[in-house]
């Protein structure tokens, strides 16, 4: 079980993430493009540096949803392998069965 103190930070960082999404990919699109002037891309370079840090998708760790464990994360379920383990030998996870050959 992890620190219920990361878990809600992660949390924090995804709406801000949300929340700063459009206005950042504005940015990059200006700073990509060849037709935009060097003033414009280093104005859009600054106004990205602006932005809150945890707003950068890079900075999300992804959690088991239950648990929050931050490693061993299978993003097909959202949930550790410990957890996807636990649940599948339960018969809990439909469509999931033990491989034998």
């Amino acid at each position: 079980m992890a620190k219920r103190s990361k878990i809600v930070k992660n949390d924090q960082r995804r709406k801000l993430v949300e929340r700063y999404a459009e206005r950042r990919a504005e940015l990059k699109e200006t700073i990509r493009n060849p037709e935009s002037t060097r003033e414009q891309k280093a104005a859009a370079v600054s106004a990205l540096q602006r932005l809150p840090r945890d707003s950068s998708p890079v900075r999300l760790r992804n959690r088991d949803a239950v648990d929050g464990r931050p490693r061993g994360h299978l993003r097909k379920f959202g949930l550790s392998r410990v957890r996807v383990r636990e649940l599948a030998h339960r018969g809990e996870l439909p469509g999931v069965r033990k491989s034998s050959w």
